[in-house]
């Protein structure tokens, strides 16, 4: 995984970048969302950027993303992919968000981010 997630910051050109990754269960992720978002559910994701905006191509601790495991076991199976891929894709998610991507404002921050999402992953599974 750390060896994915490093493709994956030199392809948004923030290989000089940090960030911290929890793992947690669906529990401790519900306690987060209502904590921090007032949303009374676990999700797969959460992020935390410690800037205010996105920064790209400066050495910086971008800061964390947490993972619910059960909850990404459960979407693997949902959508019929490795688990492995599904927690590499949420942790690409996760990081997008720490350098300012948001689906939740429009269709169109949507769509683009999902599009980056989906480039990001692409580049990582292609790098040798």
């Amino acid at each position: 995984m750390k060896k994915d997630l490093t493709k994956a910051l030199f392809h948004l050109r923030l290989q000089s970048s940090e960030l911290s990754i929890l793992f947690v269960n669906n529990r401790r992720m519900k306690i987060l969302n209502t904590r921090y978002r007032g949303i009374h559910k676990d999700t797969d994701v959460l992020s935390f950027p410690l800037m205010e905006e996105g920064l790209h191509h400066v050495p910086v601790m971008l800061g964390d993303v947490v993972v619910s495991v059960p909850k990404a076991l459960q979407q693997a199976k949902e959508f019929d992919v490795p688990f492995y891929d599904e927690l590499l894709r949420l942790l690409i998610h996760g990081i997008l968000h720490l350098i300012g991507y948001n689906h939740e404002i429009n269709a169109y921050q949507q769509k683009k981010m999902e599009k980056k999402e989906k480039e990001v992953f692409d580049a990582v599974k292609k790098m040798a």
